[in-house]
């Protein structure tokens, strides 16, 4: 059963109320998918990770197809019409986990020059925020460091949009429409992190 045919069953029999946001109903228009929006961690007992390339094995789907960013897109042989199995869940989008944040940032501050001391800047996307206040942007600076904290601020459901080094020699961006976090550095970063046991990384095309 997928995640929207159990959202349909639970509405039929009234467990549960339509999703309704200005007077549109997103149920007769969309589908569940099982995705969510904002940070998320580890379920507890019982769920381990799925990696992408262990997917990618049982249902013959490349992990990102041509021309395309990992997103929900991707894998269409593991859902149905878009919708997730229900023993599965999907990566939320607009934020890394909170695990794979943590091993991120150690790994920026293994190979960064300046280490734990590196001077860094972080930007929250204002939707992010809730807030719509697109002409008085904020920006966000301290030590790379000290950027654990960034994951628990409590005005914000979700990672830093951006981080990057003030020495722009590597930037993070996690776009809320995709299920990954872009990493631009020096090929040193990126081969630790494409190696990394952890860090589940693929080499994106470069667009020219």
């Amino acid at each position: 059963m997928s995640y929207d045919e159990y959202h349909r069953a639970r509405l039929a029999d009234g467990s549960t109320r339509p999703h309704v946001v200005g007077g549109l109903d997103l149920d007769a228009v969309g589908i569940a998918t099982g995705g969510g929006m904002g940070r998320t961690r580890h379920p507890g007992p019982g769920w381990r990770r799925l990696r992408w390339t262990e997917l990618a094995r049982r249902t013959g789907d490349p992990m990102v197809p041509d021309g395309l960013m990992p997103s929900y897109r991707c894998f269409p042989s593991a859902t149905k019409e878009g919708s997730w199995p229900l023993n599965m869940i999907p990566p939320t989008e607009g934020s890394l986990d909170r695990e794979t944040w943590h091993r991120l940032i150690a790994t920026l501050t293994q190979y960064s020059p300046a280490g734990s001391d590196t001077r860094c800047l972080a930007y929250y996307n204002p939707l992010m925020l809730g807030a719509a206040d697109f002409d008085n942007l904020h920006v966000r600076a301290g030590r790379l460091g000290d950027a654990g904290v960034l994951y628990d601020r409590s005005e914000a459901d979700f990672s830093p949009s951006n981080l990057w080094a003030d020495d722009r020699s590597w930037v993070l961006c996690t776009d809320y429409d995709l299920w990954a976090t872009k990493v631009v550095g020096s090929p040193t970063l990126i081969n630790a992190l494409l190696s990394d046991s952890e860090i589940e990384a693929v080499r994106l095309p470069w667009a020219h």
